[in-house]
């Protein structure tokens, strides 16, 4: 056992010990009753602090959990803080009905809260305000049972014998749906989270068995402040402290999510209905079977209303924002089918340039094969020495008319090669050149002569290659068209470095005015 951890049970032993000694060795007097309450109220501020650095040593909703607890905690403070004000300052006998048991009982509601957070599970895809409202409808509807069952005849036509029975019941029934809560997440979890579960499920257990009898011997009139049962109350205290230590010294993390978990997610929106759908029958039995006064009927008959309006506008809210996250999730469900058309088109585009490419490469290998022929004879013919001016010169052209067509086809067949979506960093002077090169036989046949300055020193351009060879034809194709009605003329091609580069192209034809395009 680590040195901390043993320090620790030494520590809880010695106060148990210490407050046993006492309770048995003290007769029922002020002197236990003053060591009973103050030990209580410290342990309990104690397990207030340790809460809270549990809440500050972690986030998300490990910390909202942790804080619930605190909260919890602190609501049980309180109702100490006032039975040591009457029975030790104030030496007085609690009044009946005390206004700390509203304290009391409430002090439940976020620590039931904290079980519903879930600390051990990360938040899941939906938002967790949802989590927050069906807290807010549970809450509102625990509240709503005090003040229909307990609360009437307990302040508004005083009863002792009937409210005190109901606040016993009431205070069982919240008890076991808080250890109901941890012994679901202390059986589905593993590892320190586990640890933690059971301890707390241990705490409150024992807490639960001892709340029962301190009120059956309050019923009795034997229960006295620092008795045989208040050793067991200290023990439950020194249980929900040693938990908050053990998380401290554990440091638990979330673990995943696994298969089957989401049933039991989807019990606390189910609870919240049903505690809203069990509103209007308690105002039925309120107003037609209860035998109560009428001053009480109607007292309940207002609170079932109100409670009614409280609900109505959470669920309003709920809805308000369960069509808010409906209109998200259809756009982006919009966004995710125009994005697959998106990319089915371009799959589809890219199976066309498939086939052309391979197409292409096909024609250009029967191209090929006949101008390596020409090329190779037509060499044969230029070095043949026996063979006229005229003839050597004819075999030379043919030569250099094969070259350029063999040219021609490897520049269509890197053409269809390319992807008209991609970007790729690129080289201006030669784009340009290749398309010059293309367009010479159009150019030399329409009698138009080309002019070219195209600097060695542009910097790389960002662009899709294909697109950008498209637009130069389309440019030149355009001027050398208008050239050609104009009988001649000349076609100026210009790329240059002026801070951005500059492509430009200009035409220049008898009759007709300069026309320049640039990019």
């Amino acid at each position: 056992m680590p040195k901390g951890q043993r320090w620790w049970t030494l520590c809880i032993a010695s106060v148990v010990l210490a407050y046993a000694g006492v309770s048995l060795s003290f007769r029922p007097g002020f002197t236990m009753t003053a060591v009973a309450d103050v030990t209580q109220l410290f342990l309990l501020i104690l397990a207030t602090v340790v809460m809270v650095l549990n809440a500050v040593y972690n986030r998300g909703q490990t910390r909202l959990f942790w804080s619930l607890l605190a909260a919890g905690c602190a609501m049980w403070s309180l109702n100490q803080l006032g039975w040591t004000m009457y029975e030790v300052v104030l030496r007085r006998h609690l009044p009946d009905p005390f206004v700390g048991d509203i304290i009391l009982f409430m002090h439940l509601v976020p620590m039931m809260a904290a079980v519903a957070v879930r600390p051990h599970r990360q938040f899941e895809q939906h938002k967790p305000y949802f989590s927050t409202l069906n807290f807010l409808m549970l809450l509102v509807w625990w509240v709503f049972l005090y003040a229909f069952i307990v609360f009437p005849d307990e302040y508004v036509v005083l009863n002792i014998p009937v409210y005190s029975p109901n606040y016993d019941l009431l205070y069982a029934l919240e008890n076991i749906a808080f250890l109901a809560g941890l012994g679901v997440l202390a059986s589905s979890t593993h590892g320190a989270w586990k640890k933690i579960y059971w301890s707390l499920f241990l705490a409150g257990g024992l807490y639960t068995v001892t709340s029962e009898l301190i009120n059956a011997a309050i019923a009795r009139g034997s229960y006295h402040t620092g008795g045989i049962y208040d050793i067991a109350f200290v023990i439950s205290l020194c249980g929900f402290i040693g938990a908050g230590r053990l998380a401290i010294e554990l440091q638990p993390t979330c673990e995943p999510a696994r298969p089957g978990e989401r049933r039991w997610m989807n019990l606390t929106p189910r609870f919240a209905m049903l505690a809203i759908l069990s509103l209007p029958v308690l105002g039925y039995w309120a107003w037609f079977s209860d035998s109560s006064p009428l001053r009480l009927r109607q007292f309940r008959i207002l609170v079932t209303l109100g409670a009614m309006l409280v609900q109505g506008c959470l669920v309003f809210i709920r809805q308000f924002l369960l069509d808010r996250e409906l209109v998200r999730l259809l756009h982006e469900s919009r966004q995710s089918l125009e994005n697959l058309q998106r990319v089915q088109a371009q799959l589809v585009q890219r199976e066309k340039l498939a086939s052309l490419g391979q197409l292409v490469a096909g024609a250009a290998h029967e191209i090929n094969n006949p101008l390596t022929a020409i090329l190779g004879y037509s060499d044969l013919m230029a070095a043949n020495a026996g063979l006229e001016p005229a003839q050597i010169s004819m075999a030379q052209k043919i030569g250099q008319q094969a070259r350029r067509t063999r040219e021609l086809v490897s520049g269509l067949l890197r053409f269809a090669q390319q992807s008209p979506e991609e970007k790729s960093v690129l080289d201006l002077g030669s784009l340009l050149q290749r398309v010059l090169q293309m367009e010479r036989l159009r150019l030399e046949r329409k009698k138009i002569r080309v002019q070219s300055n195209i600097t060695q020193d542009l910097l790389p351009v960002w662009g899709n290659t294909n697109q950008l060879f498209q637009c130069c034809l389309e440019i030149i194709g355009n001027a050398m068209d208008a050239l050609e009605e104009a009988g001649g003329g000349t076609l100026a091609v210009s790329a240059r470095r002026d801070g951005d580069e500059v492509l430009g192209i200009c035409r220049l034809g008898a009759g007709h005015p300069r026309s320049e395009t640039g990019l």
